[in-house]
């Protein structure tokens, strides 16, 4: 199969998980909040898993190791950045609650989710191009921890935009647009990164990407369980997350 196929029909399976918003409707909130913690302990063990078994390893095949690591720190320190000044990752809403009392200033958070979630979703495309572009097995699996990452995030941002004021038929459809710039993102990396330089050193970027948002975002909501049994729970889905990376 060519890769330029591949990587449309990662990009288009990585968008298309932008209407598992709609489960906020259907599922209580308790058993949201259940699933979404798994989903975020397994996205956490394959964005790691990601990270150090493939696009690590893959780097260190044509970059020198200290240029590895000081692209890695530089997509860690990157997507800080972005985090702080967009918002993005899973919002959590409480938090939103709490700073956006008033009708227009929710209205407007739900805007700049909008636009977070649309350069959020270009990136994924670049680095899910950039991997295919590398290799087969690095696309498979980059793309898998993205789209793994990519559920809860979704479930986060339509209740954002519920919080917002948006209708449910409003933020369905609005973070389904927004999605598609995946598809954007997949096709500029491969018709402008395909041969060059760039492609390589975005492999350790997102290493470093995939590294701060398990870290910093994931791993957190995992820790403060305060049941023992729950935490173990999860603990076990991260190591499956692991696993899974390393069998790919």
């Amino acid at each position: 199969m060519p890769v330029l196929v591949q990587i449309v029909i990662a990009s288009l399976l990585v968008s298309s998980l932008s209407l598992v918003g709609v489960l906020v409707l259907v599922l209580s909130q308790k058993r949201l909040a259940e699933v979404n913690l798994l989903l975020i302990s397994l996205a956490a063990g394959t964005m790691m898993g990601g990270a150090f078994f493939h696009l690590l390893p893959e780097s260190l095949t044509e970059l020198e190791p200290r240029l590895v690591g000081l692209m890695t720190i530089v997509g860690f320190l990157v997507f800080f950045v972005l985090e702080r000044l967009l918002h993005w990752h899973h919002c959590q809403q409480e938090e939103v609650s709490a700073g956006c009392s008033h009708p227009a200033h929710r209205f407007s958070v739900g805007y700049l989710n909008l636009v977070a979630d649309l350069l959020h979703n270009f990136i994924d495309g670049l680095v899910i191009a950039a991997a295919f572009l590398t290799s087969p097995v690095l696309g498979v699996s980059t793309a898998i921890a993205v789209a793994l990452h990519e559920i809860p995030q979704e479930l986060g941002d339509f209740g954002v935009l519920l919080h917002a004021g948006f209708s449910s038929t409003k933020a369905l459809l609005l973070n389904f647009l927004t999605a598609w710039s995946a598809l954007a993102g997949a096709l500029v990396g491969y018709f402008f990164l395909s041969g060059s330089l760039f492609n390589l050193y975005l492999l350790p970027l997102t290493a470093g990407g995939f590294l701060y948002i398990a870290a910093s975002d994931l791993v957190p909501d995992i820790k403060h369980r305060v049941k023992t049994s729950q935490t173990v729970t999860l603990l076990v889905v991260f190591v499956l997350g692991l696993g899974l990376m390393w069998w790919l």
